[in-house]
């Protein structure tokens, strides 16, 4: 109800200006303990998934909070697990602004915001300082100078440095506003990299003594025998969960914005990660859970990701429209 209200006047400002000011003013709504008095979270049924005790299936996908500054007070809106990140091992600035739009009458957002990020030691320095015990997955990426040939490099110094904090980690390889990475989708460069992260994952699971679960995170914008090559590579070696879907390139729904290049989130995005997930079901039969994740609104349109094949589901732009209202709707739904 409170975000209902305050939303005309954080979408007449600037879509990353307005990001940010809802996320610092959390933050202080939080530490005053007020979220308390204005949170109302759902009691959800809890689910066992890659090892791990989710409260509820309903969580925050990675790219509202890229470096885990906010973990605490966004814990309050109820969510079972929280992904942040994008991060990668370098801090790097992204694209020039702006680079972050909405668009209401689609309930859309493009961004083509370029993995900006403090780097992976300021995120796991706001991870320790954190007071959240939740769930905890962390989205890494490699940094947009690093060639294609190295990229392996990158992710294997990522997971080394937060292997003791996360509880699960996500390999981010499908963000269009990244260039070269969704070439790490093609099947060489695919095998190779998950390749490389295993080896090194058996070792740092010997060292911590955990098991540490890894997600791919993969593109909607994929054709079936793409889809079906994917699933086989997950399952040749042996990747806990798969992540359906990050943004797409399609201009389907907002055609007038074809000139503002990014990835598209919101409702256009929906059918096209629904779609995703059903194949993916197909193919791995139920081997490894999928996270639905892509347009979600309301309950209806997270209940079709569940009857697709999702077994967990994530939210982000339909925060930004719906507001906290929409976790307690999902949580209860599900």
């Amino acid at each position: 109800m409170l975000y209902s209200l305050l939303r005309p006047l954080l979408f007449r400002l600037d879509a990353e200006t307005s990001h940010h000011l809802t996320l610092t003013s959390l933050n202080l709504s939080h530490a005053l303990g007020l979220n308390r008095l204005f949170s109302r979270a759902a009691v959800g049924k809890p689910c066992h998934l890659m090892g791990l005790n989710f409260p509820n299936r309903v969580g925050l996908a990675a790219g509202l909070d890229k470096n885990g500054e906010y973990l605490d007070a966004l814990a309050t809106l109820g969510f079972g697990f929280i992904e942040v990140g994008t991060v990668t091992l370098r801090p790097q600035t992204g694209n020039p602004r702006p680079r972050l739009f909405r668009v209401p009458q689609a309930q859309a957002v493009i961004n083509r915001m370029g993995l900006n990020n403090d780097g992976v030691d300021s995120l796991i320095k706001n991870v320790r300082h954190a007071r959240y015990r939740g769930i905890l997955g962390i989205n890494i990426g490699m940094n947009s100078d690093t060639p294609i040939a190295n990229a392996a490099n990158d992710y294997i110094a990522c997971l080394r440095k937060v292997y003791p904090y996360a509880s699960y980690v996500t390999i981010n390889i499908s963000s269009p506003n990244a260039p070269g990475l969704r070439d790490l989708q093609q099947p060489t460069e695919l095998d190779h990299l998950l390749g490389a992260l295993k080896e090194e994952h058996r070792k740092l699971a010997k060292i911590f003594g955990k098991h540490l679960p890894l997600a791919l995170k993969i593109a909607p914008d994929l054709g079936s025998q793409e889809i079906a090559q994917i699933a086989s590579a997950l399952l040749q070696h042996g990747i806990d969960a798969v992540i359906a879907t990050n943004t797409t390139v399609s201009r389907d729904g907002i055609e007038s914005f074809s000139q503002e290049s990014g990835g598209v989130s919101g409702a256009p995005l929906n059918d096209k990660s629904t779609a995703v997930i059903r194949q993916l079901a197909v193919a791995l039969q139920g081997k490894l859970p999928i996270i639905g994740v892509g347009g979600i609104m309301n309950s209806a349109d997270a209940l079709q990701k569940l009857d697709a094949g999702a077994s967990l589901v994530q939210i982000y732009s339909g925060l930004i429209y719906r507001g906290p209202e929409l976790v307690r709707e999902l949580v209860k739904a599900l």
